[in-house]
């Protein structure tokens, strides 16, 4: 057996992971597209450094597009086998895999326009959403905790990572020539004391890890305090400077902790008088679709749920769906906050608000969660005085602010709190992925002195017998 790694390799990106059983057995842990990488990205996404049609079994860990978003290309590349993973993952994949199509035919269809004023090749988009649509009937879902027959000698057990809504760590049991070999990988990690979702679960010792280690060497500040930041943040903008607060925001997961916390605002009179835009359709469909899930909240929402039927709800807000309205905000002078998507403001409406507004001081980008350091996002960190937004230079005027406590992923103690379960001694072998190299460095460090005795950082294209 052997494990190789093909994506989310010393980056936080691309998760892509095969497992190699014998010579007509591949497993594909995740099938994440590659986002945020600059020039890199097409290339990339291009290069699969396996044969998409040697796959026997597909399983992903959660929705995200990073995670779930090469799938219509696996499938178009000659993939025909199943794809296993949570309810809630393949509800929610369903909605982000179209979307992603979109976005990518969109830009195709902008980036030929240039080239056909240039006399140039044409181009192809990675997939199109026909191709998108391929991909889901062939969803297998499994719930949490229930053992299930992959193959002969292969079991899948999924345990809840508490990262979004269906988020599961993979744990397999794999018998070949009388020897059972244990094998988990995290997906993504989320936090222990989530605002919305469980807790990550336990999960059964395993021989091999493959962990995540987006911030393996961070802590975060504490939850609890991120009602009372983003209020400050409304209040000085929006009521002090009668500026605009934009929020880029990942559609799944960190929009809705943002609509929930100015519910529980609103519920505690606190919330100011403004109105509140979700600049996102795919938001809306997502906060839809997260609702029909209330088995995954965790018991405060659950509580707030037998009083507040809607705890994504508050008085002055307004979901935008069309392009038009989306644009008259640009016009507006009213005070506002503006919640829409990408995350890392590398693409979608955002992007046009934030080149819209940072160049006007009484506004705020308000970034609430991790940014490639090549992305929109990434570069605003850095605070610069101009940026470039669609091959144009803005003055950055406005504020760029950050809450950090309200990443769905784990830092240094909830990684180490989820491996708490676990006997060192009998961990042949951690993999880290979905991380930056140098916090990676510092992490395995940590896991060594916590007695984790061989720990890998694997490169892209790399393979490691088990």
């Amino acid at each position: 057996m052997k494990l190789s790694f093909h994506g989310a390799t010393r980056m936080v990106t691309g998760s892509k992971h095969l497992l190699h059983i014998n010579a007509t057995k591949k497993i594909l842990l995740d099938c994440g597209l590659f986002q945020g990488m600059g020039k890199d990205t097409g290339k990339l996404n291009e290069d699969w450094g396996f044969d998409p049609k040697e796959i026997s079994h597909v399983i992903i860990s959660h929705a995200h597009i990073d995670h779930s978003g090469l799938l219509p290309k696996l499938v178009k590349d000659g993939y025909k086998g199943k794809i296993y993973c949570t309810p809630a993952t393949a509800t929610l994949a369903k909605i982000l895999l179209v979307d992603s199509a979109r976005i990518q035919e969109a830009d195709i269809r902008y980036a030929n326009k240039r080239r056909q004023r240039e006399n140039r090749e044409l181009i192809e988009p990675l997939y199109t959403e026909d191709d998108a649509e391929k991909v889901f009937p062939l969803f297998e879902t499994i719930p949490y905790n229930e053992p299930y027959t992959v193959d002969k000698g292969v079991e899948l057990t999924f345990t809840d990572c508490g990262h979004i809504l269906g988020s599961a760590a993979v744990n397999l049991q794999i018998r070949e020539k009388g020897i059972t070999t244990r094998l988990t990988f995290s997906g993504d990690v989320g936090r222990y004391r989530d605002m919305i979702l469980r807790s990550p679960q336990t999960f059964p010792q395993a021989d091999y890890i493959i962990l995540e280690s987006t911030y393996g060497d961070k802590l975060h500040d504490l939850m609890s305090t991120a009602n009372d930041k983003l209020l400050e943040h409304i209040l000085e903008t929006c009521v002090r400077n009668r500026g605009k607060l934009v929020i880029p925001a990942f559609s799944l997961g960190r929009t809705q902790e943002i609509l929930y916390m100015l519910n529980r605002l609103e519920l505690e009179k606190r919330l100011p008088d403004l109105t509140y835009y979700v600049d996102s359709p795919l938001s809306v469909n997502i906060t839809e679709a997260v609702k029909r899930y209330p088995g995954c909240f965790n018991s405060s929402v659950q509580h707030y749920l037998k009083n507040d039927d809607d705890v994504f709800s508050f008085k002055g807000l307004q979901h935008i769906e069309d392009v038009q309205d989306s644009i008259k905000l640009n016009d507006s002078k009213e005070p506002c906050v503006i919640i829409s998507a990408s995350g890392m403001a590398e693409a979608g409406r955002v992007k046009h608000h934030i080149a819209n507004n940072i160049s006007d001081s009484r506004n705020k980008i308000l970034l609430t969660g991790y940014c490639e350091p090549q992305s929109l996002g990434g570069r605003l960190k850095r605070k610069p005085m101009e940026v470039t937004i669609f091959g144009k230079p803005h003055l950055v005027k406005a504020e760029i602010a950050e809450i950090t406590s309200l990443s769905a992923h784990g830092d240094y103690e909830d990684l180490s709190q989820w491996l708490a379960c676990q006997d060192p001694r009998q961990v042949k072998k951690v993999f880290l992925v979905h991380g930056e190299y140098e916090v990676q460095q510092n992490f395995k460090e940590r896991l060594i002195r916590k007695g984790f005795t061989d720990v890998e950082i694997p490169d892209q294209h790399t393979a490691f017998g088990i």
